[in-house]
């Protein structure tokens, strides 16, 4: 029998009713239970007042990553790349903002062309990197025009590495 989840809605009223003891011991709790919990608050807490600082310390750890790729076989090159992403895609989530997402797909695009595996001839590994280049349009698309010019450059070469 499963138990009946209320609304998001719904909780933030209930919330609102709280004393703020008692939300602070809540979200305690929470950041307990589940890593990611911990890491969202951590985010919120100390990291999204500055957003530059966040995106660079996640594209210096994109890079350091990349750099230490097992490039010996194709099989643990995808694993590492997959895990890349998988980080990426959280602190992505964490953030919640197009430019963030953009930026670091971006630095994750060319990363990928840079790491010194071809990865071309994997259809898998094509298939990634194009749904990440869907991600980044899909991101730019719902930007203003003037943010827009700021990453033609980027994408131009996030373009030419599929060819």
């Amino acid at each position: 029998m499963p138990i009946k989840i209320n609304t998001v809605h719904t909780i933030k009223k209930e919330l609102e009713q709280m004393p703020k003891e008692l939300i602070v011991e809540h979200c305690l709790r929470m950041a307990k239970y589940k890593k990611d919990n911990k890491e969202l608050l951590n985010y919120l807490l100390f990291e999204a007042d500055n957003e530059l600082d966040y995106i660079n310390t996640i594209k210096e750890e994109i890079e350091t990553e990349f750099l230490s790729i097992d490039k010996n076989t194709f099989y643990y090159t995808k694993k590492n790349i997959r895990r890349i992403l998988r980080v990426v895609t959280k602190h992505i989530k964490h953030s919640g903002k197009k430019e963030t997402a953009i930026e670091l797909l971006i630095c994750f695009c060319l990363n990928m062309q840079n790491c010194g595996v071809s990865f071309k001839e994997s259809k898998v590994m094509v298939n990634l990197y194009e749904r990440q280049v869907k991600n980044i349009n899909k991101a730019l698309n719902t930007l203003h025009e003037d943010i827009r010019i700021d990453f033609e450059d980027d994408i131009d070469n996030i373009n030419e590495g599929l060819k």
